[in-house]
């Protein structure tokens, strides 16, 4: 079974910006060229799923309206990941984190990584999942072995396809 990583389109506002902005003008057309891409891939009674955020549901919008689906599935599991400082210092905190390792972080980073994991090896359907950067990060180095926090840049509205074997992600 195919799972489909979506990261949101570009943002209307940076991170250190706003908690919780919508979508650019950009940030539209690019869901709007993903949507399309993505019918041509999925199967019309595919499970979509959107982080809780504006910016994601937004990027959603354009393939549930496509396929004729109710609006995606609200899941906390595939939300940012949760900072630990406040809104002004938050590009400064995901600068350095991005230069990290998994090993010595957080235990609340530690358990959002788990549950994100978790979830994608519990779905049970082909999904689409409408989330974020470091999300996408997070799973493909969770995948590869890999101990660094970044492992790739993902653009906006890009897709990342995973294979659920039913009891392991590749």
């Amino acid at each position: 079974m195919d799972i489909y990583l979506v990261r949101h389109g570009e943002a209307a506002a940076s991170w250190g910006q706003a908690t919780d902005p919508g979508l650019s003008e950009l940030g539209h057309s690019q869901a709007q060229d993903t949507a399309k891409e993505l019918v041509a891939m999925v199967d019309p009674a595919v499970q979509l799923i959107s982080s809780p955020l504006l910016r994601a549901q937004e990027t959603a919008l354009p393939l549930s309206e496509a396929l004729g689906l109710p609006a995606a599935i609200i899941d906390t599991a595939y939300a940012e990941i949760p900072s630990p400082v406040a809104m002004e210092q938050r590009q400064e905190w995901l600068r350095e984190f991005m230069k990290q390792q998994w090993e010595g972080q957080a235990e609340t980073l530690q358990n959002w990584r788990s549950q994100m994991l978790e979830k994608l090896l519990g779905l049970q359907q082909q999904s689409v999942i409408f989330t974020h950067f470091l999300v996408m990060n997070t799973v493909v180095g969770a995948l590869q072995g890999r101990i660094e926090t970044l492992c790739f840049w993902p653009d906006n509205a890009s897709v990342v396809k995973l294979r659920h074997t039913g009891d392991v992600l590749e």
